[in-house]
């Protein structure tokens, strides 16, 4: 750890007397606006601490921003726990971590001291448990539409998330890329086709996405950001939150679950109906009263936000694999061939968007329905 980003007068302050002892946590280090996140103990107490900066060296599209409505805003994360927005979603069962404290540094960066939650993370979950965790992020997200609009909300997502993500892009037409061994082997037979289709069509769907109700939206919303506690599902990372269309943190959830290998892509079409339903009746609970179809449009249509990942993929099939965080090793072999179902079963969403969109008043895409 930085010396300066743990001063011991800090930590005594938040935990009180007692040795002071570091453990670095998993995250995302390509991420300008992560200085660190670490498990800080003194005494027989423990805090969270996560340092949100604008001073650190990042490449490309994870530069850290001082746009207040850029995806990558810097200062978001800190906003969504002094303004208490954290909580909005408690009365549903899903909450934020306590902030114990948010304390400015001399250099500009911000020092967010978190609760250490305790419980199973959600990586571990059963089906039935995400399941569970699909109806109550249904009923907080109907309780939030509109959704109250800050300064500093993200704007327009998933368009300025996939258009910085572009590592890849020309291999989705060259041959030699889709005849690699691992692509060859693992990828189901037409995805190149439908992969190359969603490429094709993106501006379609992001306008689509873009024209969909609005609802309070995490952005970031994927088991690893998840722990069980007691009554609650707690909720971490709040760096991304914003504007998103209702249904799109869903959309985004379900393939995340396997493509970080929590869920076996074999379990992914009964679970995304499962976890469709569930959001659905939790939204009736919160006494939403909407268009279901348009919740159904923006949880197909959101499998643009994986347009990148296929090229991705291509680009990095004669590479180590490598594990969230980037600590440890994956199987090639088991992330080719999950991610390639994956990615098949968001090619079968995608077409159901490019048949549903037109018959609720939207444009036809450019590859047509079929």
């Amino acid at each position: 750890m930085p010396e300066t980003a743990l001063p011991e007068a800090e930590a005594h302050e938040v935990l009180g007397a007692g040795r002071v002892a570091v453990e670095p946590l998993t995250h995302n280090p390509k991420n300008g606006v992560t200085a660190g996140v670490w498990r800080v103990r003194a005494g027989d107490r423990s805090a969270v601490l996560k340092v949100l900066t604008r001073n650190k060296e990042a490449a490309g599209h994870w530069a850290a921003s001082d746009d207040p409505r850029h995806w990558n805003y810097w200062r978001r994360e800190a906003h969504v726990y002094e303004s208490g927005l954290a909580r909005t979603w408690q009365p549903y069962g899903i909450r934020a971590p306590r902030l114990l404290a948010s304390a400015p540094r001399a250099d500009g960066d911000i020092a967010l001291w978190l609760e250490d939650v305790p419980g199973e993370a959600g990586p571990s979950w059963s089906l039935a448990r995400h399941i569970e965790h699909a109806r109550r992020l249904g009923a907080a997200q109907g309780a939030a539409v509109p959704g109250p609009a800050q300064p500093w909300f993200s704007h327009r997502f998933l368009r300025e998330y996939i258009g910085g993500n572009t590592l890849g892009q020309e291999l989705l037409d060259e041959d030699e890329a889709w005849e690699q061994p691992l692509v060859r082997d693992h990828f189901p037979a037409g995805l190149r086709h439908e992969m190359v289709r969603l490429h094709h069509d993106r501006e379609w769907f992001l306008q689509i996405m873009e024209s969909l109700p609005r609802t309070l939206s995490h952005l970031d919303h994927w088991p690893a950001n998840l722990r069980a506690h007691g009554p609650d599902d707690v909720l971490f990372d709040w760096a991304f939150t914003g504007d998103g269309a209702l249904g799109e943190d869903l959309g985004n959830y379900l393939p995340d679950s396997v493509f970080d290998l929590f869920v076996p892509a074999a379990r992914l079409p009964e679970y995304a109906a499962a976890a469709y339903e569930a959001y659905l009746h939790g939204l009736r609970e919160s006494g939403w009263r909407g268009d279901e179809h348009l919740v159904r449009l923006a949880v197909c249509a959101s499998a643009v936000k994986y347009d990148w990942l296929t090229a991705l993929m291509l680009a990095r099939a004669g590479e180590e694999q490598l594990d969230y965080g980037g600590r440890g090793t994956v199987s090639a072999e088991l992330r080719y061939r999950e991610r390639g179902s994956a990615l098949a079963f968001l090619a079968g969403w995608a077409a159901e968007a490019r048949d549903l969109a037109p018959r609720l008043g939207f444009p036809e895409p450019p590859s047509g329905r079929h």
